[in-house]
């Protein structure tokens, strides 16, 4: 099993930007010193639930901070993105970083930034795949032209290409092993594929068709339960026998899916809780809350306190061994062993360091290793 943690950058009450992204960053180096997998980094516009406005550009920052952890994306917002640019982005991190990086895509909201980023409502409700499809040709050929709907160009080349990442004795800077074996669940295993991992945030039926079809892993969000998970992975794996793909490279992708959650450690697992129950709801209610949608649609928002609760009672919140329990148990109802972990929740630097410490020491030491 593989865990990582998840990075929202989160502004918490009180607190100014810089703040949740010292916090990001510390979280970052704190969970290679851990021995934790990787580091999954949220970005998120004109709002404080998360002020990384660019999941590509801080991954970038902390794959030159770290040396063996993987770093993904989660998510990268494509509606928001030319998907050219980002491919180039995604191409020249795993180029650069040994293949530590991957990249996670999702369709965002309806949310105000389609219009100040100019991508447009148009761009969430029907140009998902188009990009995502540009995007991905752009990461596997030499050339690339499309005339498609919305985007259309002449034929160029494609530079760089997604070719062998860079070797640890190709970089001089290198500290440490950055091979199959020494990297995390964002690359383990990958170092020969020609391009870097790339995974799709599914949080409808249509987008786990779109990932299956494809053959892409999926980024299952910490709102769903185990047997709610497990559905969709039954799901995505039908949509991919039928789209024709082989067994071997069903089972490939489906070892990359990845199950988002909430890690809180404690010596009691009220206590666990209770640290969460006093700092997220409000986090929840003024970040979420501050949402704006592109078009004056009325939208729902959870209630924070609810929704802290079952955040608690879903995922490891508790002692070492209830949240090995629980890590242990997702996996075995869902066959995922990938897992991006939120372990901000408190909004306390030194907090979420020790947190992210005793997930390394006390938690990952009693889940069976990775395959």
């Amino acid at each position: 099993m593989r865990v990582g943690a998840f990075v929202l950058a989160a502004q918490f009450p009180g607190q100014g930007p810089r703040e949740p992204l010292h916090r990001a960053v510390r979280t970052g180096e704190l969970a290679e010193q851990s021995g934790l997998d990787s580091v999954w980094l949220a970005e998120h516009h004109f709002v404080p639930y998360g002020v990384c406005p660019s999941a590509v550009t801080l991954a970038a920052f902390l794959l030159g901070r770290t040396r063996r952890i993987g770093v993904g994306t989660a998510v990268s917002v494509l509606p928001n993105a030319h998907p050219v640019a980002l491919g180039e982005q995604a191409a020249l991190l795993h180029l650069t970083s040994g293949g530590r990086f991957t990249l996670g895509l999702g369709r965002g909201g309806p949310w105000v930034d389609l219009e100040v980023l100019g991508g447009g409502l148009e761009a969430y409700e029907h140009g998902f795949t188009e990009a995502m499809d540009l995007l991905l040709r752009w990461l596997s050929e030499a050339r690339v032209g499309t005339d498609g709907e919305r985007y259309q160009f002449r034929e160029v080349d494609v530079v760089p290409r997604c070719d062998a990442p860079l070797s640890p004795a190709e970089d001089a800077n290198a500290e440490g092993p950055a091979t199959a074996e020494g990297s995390s669940s964002a690359t383990a295993g990958q170092s020969s594929l020609t391009r870097p991992t790339v995974v799709v945030a599914c949080t409808s039926p249509g987008t786990v068709r779109l990932a299956a079809r494809r053959g892409l892993p999926m980024l299952l969000g910490m709102h769903c339960d185990d047997e709610e998970k497990a559905e969709v992975v039954a799901m995505w794996r039908r949509e991919a026998r039928e789209a024709g793909l082989a067994a071997e490279e069903i089972e490939r992708a489906a070892s990359l899916h990845v199950s988002v959650g909430v890690a809180q450690v404690a010596d009691d697992t009220d206590e666990a809780a209770e640290s969460l129950i006093k700092t997220m709801p409000d986090w929840f209610r003024e970040g979420l809350g501050a949402h704006r949608t592109v078009d004056g649609r009325r939208r729902t928002m959870r209630d924070p306190l609810s929704y802290t609760e079952l955040l608690c009672r879903l995922h490891p919140v508790g002692t070492p061994k209830l949240c090995a329990d629980r890590l242990a148990a997702t996996h075995e109802r869902t066959g995922i062993d990938r897992f991006a972990l939120l372990v901000e929740g408190t909004g306390d630097l030194a907090a979420t360091e020790r947190n992210v410490q005793r997930l390394g020491e006390e938690v990952l030491t009693q889940l069976p290793p990775a395959s």
